[in-house]
């Protein structure tokens, strides 16, 4: 599936506020992950880390320049470049939400 497609798909009916991204999570919340608008290898390992639609994801820290950030991901804690996680767009529904973390 192409990355416009995924995102047509991520949010259609949805006002455009809606849909952010895993680099706009800031410490301490937590959201679901609604598409990946990558391809090839970095999509695989990105799956392969259990990046998939539904998964909840926890913002637990990041670096002092802002990049890379952490995440707890089905209870593992994986860093990511900034570049990389802004194409894992978000389901804002219960962002922040305590019960995810």
């Amino acid at each position: 599936m192409s990355p416009e497609l995924s995102l047509d798909m991520s949010i259609a009916g949805a006002a455009p506020e809606a849909a952010f991204n895993l680099a706009g999570l800031k410490p301490g919340e937590s959201a679901r992950i609604g598409a990946l608008l990558v391809e090839g290898a970095l999509r695989r390992r990105l799956l392969d880390l259990g990046l998939v639609r539904g998964t909840v994801v926890k913002c637990v820290g990041q670096s002092p320049a802002g990049d890379p950030s952490a995440y707890l991901i089905r209870g593992a804690v994986i860093a990511l470049r900034a570049g990389d996680s802004a194409m894992i767009l978000l389901d804002d529904t219960g962002r922040g939400d305590a019960q995810w973390a």
